[in-house]
């Protein structure tokens, strides 16, 4: 049996919708995630400008694939793409 850490980081905002939409979608596709959440201001979002070249959240870090990506929309098309039912055929 394996204790390895979720593949997946999920930086995110307390409250935040669009965060919440990337969430419900890890949790609807069954993924393990690793959540953390950030600075509310956004110029002190470093730590998510460090990990994806940006500050916008929600981000994701997915070390299985090696992509890193912001923008709700983009993530949630991209976990389903990869996780999904369509990244199974």
């Amino acid at each position: 049996m394996s204790n390895s850490e979720p593949h997946i980081t999920l930086y995110r905002l307390q409250a935040c919708p669009y965060c919440e939409r990337v969430v419900r979608t890890l949790n609807d596709l069954g993924l393990d995630y690793t959540s953390r959440f950030v600075e509310p201001m956004h110029s002190e979002r470093n730590v998510v400008k460090r990990v994806a070249g940006s500050r916008p959240v929600p981000a994701i870090v997915d070390e299985q694939t090696g992509v890193t990506m912001s923008e709700s929309a983009n993530v949630v098309e991209y976990l389903e793409s990869t996780y999904g039912d369509g990244g199974a055929r």
